[in-house]
């Protein structure tokens, strides 16, 4: 059931109970359960939190803890199954589920006790009605009345013609009554995307509520870049969405000019830019950011000799020194730095790279600390998918739950590293299946497999990496090619899993189109796949376009998917 008021019908609820968090591991959830966290310490809510990185995990937690709480909280992970086939929960237990994924089972959508859905009502929803989809049992009466009430034989044959051609149409309208909720069902089913930021959902409960802060609303804007950054959602709700949190930007870091109102400089304080669309550049050289942002890597070619030399040009067209460019950002002379923004612009139009320029907000802590939001989705990201094994599953949830804390600018800081490692590792890999002719038209897709051995394939096994691998790689593909239909397919994409077991994880993309809806088919297309072939896959993440298969299935599974599509 959607929770139309989510002050009365979830906080006041939940702020008398003990309470249990479960949290999807990616960034807008962090951010989301942060935004919860302050608010439950303001009212001093007792509560656990657990996090979960895909379905079994939830399942395991909650047969955990049933028990012990009555009431779960689910951030980015539940809407869009049937959770209370999946959990059979007792029916004094209430789910609150804050999650951004899309479409949302009908079943949660018409469950009034138990399941309340905290998502923004303006999102496109398209829920299809409750008689299309439910039905009451009817009791036919399959046997008809055979009292002998002394009629005649003849009136009695009528009788019973009347009674079955009734019987058959009520069949008949049942039948046709299962085909079109089929029909529904498919057509809303069909497609995987996004909605509004769990974070920003957060954000306006705290709002409503009166306790925002701005820390509040730095992990919102963190949870709505994290969604640009991971290519989630269209560019249209993305700049709606900046413009709901610009105005409480204003509000909170409005400057006065008199000097009694004016903020000191050691506070915290957000600011609405337009900023380059370079990865890390304030944190990193900006040559190595050029090389290694997505967007410019693909429209120079830099995979290509050819494609150097244009980023030399480039760099001429703009008249930086090498020696400058390639040195610290911070490093830079102060001269270059103040117009180096309307420089890259102006030279960026001139090599086709219009979209350039990018809305997005800044953090200052006091003089030296400074940083983007996408700064921070990046260096969150690593630190969650960080490869190196320190202490138990969940130390790398813990750490990147602590960077998004103005208090611990140190964990932030060992992230950015992690994510120039990361960002570097995409992009020699993408050279190296552009270069390699890896990626291969499969008729209705295209796809690439990484090999074991490849450098970096183990931070592939990781399922944000590898979809940052694979829209990075489809739109420099997009980019290299010159067959203009392989531009409009979708892309699958594989990597080694875990060598022992024999598995791979595998991610489908929706095509790089200019009017792309960020809708993607490759949920269901998978699901129906492994069904047909018996394909021994496991669809443990939130995201139904990711799945984890046997590597001897893969060939059969490939075939299936491939006739499924065509």
């Amino acid at each position: 059931m959607f929770v139309s008021d989510c002050r009365r019908e979830f906080y006041d609820l939940v702020v008398t109970q003990r309470v249990l968090l479960l949290v999807a591991s990616d960034v807008d959830a962090l951010c989301a359960c942060k935004i919860l966290q302050a608010l439950f310490q303001c009212d001093h809510v007792q509560y656990t939190l657990v996090p979960v990185a895909g379905w079994q995990e939830l399942e395991t937690a909650f047969l955990e803890h049933k028990d012990q709480f009555k009431y779960f909280v689910l951030i980015n992970c539940g809407a869009n199954v049937d959770l209370l086939e999946i959990l059979q929960p007792e029916e004094d237990t209430f789910f609150f589920v804050c999650d951004s994924h899309r479409p949302i089972n009908v079943v949660n959508v018409y469950n009034d006790t138990q399941i309340k859905l905290l998502v923004k009502q303006d999102d496109d929803l398209d829920v299809p009605a409750y008689d299309d989809i439910f039905r009451d049992e009817e009791d036919e009466e399959e046997d008809s009345e055979n009292e002998d009430d002394g009629s005649e034989p003849l009136e009695k044959r009528r009788r019973f013609e009347e009674e079955v051609i009734e019987r058959t149409m009520k069949r008949r309208q049942r039948r046709e009554w299962e085909a079109r909720r089929r029909e529904i069902l498919f057509d809303y089913e069909q497609y995987e995307y996004h909605g509004t930021s769990s974070a920003m959902v957060m954000f306006d409960l705290a709002w409503i509520m009166s306790k925002d802060l701005n820390d509040m609303l730095w992990w919102a804007i963190v949870g709505l870049t994290d969604q640009w950054v991971q290519d989630k959602i269209t560019q249209m709700k993305y700049v709606t969405d900046i413009g709901i949190l610009q105005r409480h930007v204003s509000r909170h870091n409005h400057r006065n000019e008199d000097e009694e109102n004016s903020l000191s400089i050691d506070c915290m304080r957000i600011a609405f830019e337009y900023d380059l669309r370079l990865a890390l550049y304030q944190h990193w050289s900006l040559y190595e950011s050029l090389c290694n942002t997505s967007y410019t890597s693909a429209s120079l070619k830099l995979w290509s000799v050819q494609g150097q030399k244009r980023l030399q040009e480039f760099l001429a067209d703009m008249g930086l020194p090498l020696k400058q460019v390639k040195q610290k950002f911070n490093s830079m002379d102060m001269s270059l730095k103040e117009n180096l923004r309307e420089m890259i612009e102006e030279s960026a139009n001139k090599f086709g790279m219009k979209d350039l320029r990018v809305q997005t907000f800044s953090i200052h802590f006091g003089f030296k600390n400074k940083f983007s939001a996408s700064d921070v989705v990046y260096a969150t990201t690593s630190l969650m998918e960080n490869i190196e094994k320190e202490g138990p599953e969940t130390t790398n949830f813990i750490k990147a739950l602590d960077s998004l804390s103005r208090g611990n600018l140190d964990k932030l800081h060992q992230g950015l590293d992690l994510a120039k490692k990361q960002l570097r590792a995409i992009q020699q890999t993408v050279a190296s299946c552009i270069c390699t002719n890896l990626v291969i038209s499969q008729g209705p897709f295209l796809y690439c497999s990484l090999m074991e051995g490849t450098p970096d394939v183990k931070l592939f096994s990781k399922p944000v990496s590898l979809c940052l691998l694979s829209k990075y790689l489809l739109k420099s593909f997009v980019c290299s090619t010159k067959n203009k239909r392989c531009k409009l397919l979708p892309l699958v994409m594989a990597a080694p899993m875990d060598v022992e077991q024999g598995t791979v994880i595998m991610v489908g993309i929706p095509p790089e189109t200019e009017s792309s809806d960020k809708k993607n088919f490759f949920g269901r297309a998978f699901e129906k796949a492994a069904e047909s072939t018996s394909s021994r896959t496991l669809h443990n993440h939130f995201e139904m376009s990711i799945i984890e298969l046997k590597t001897e299935d893969r060939s059969k599974f490939l075939d299936a998917l491939i006739s499924l599509l065509s």
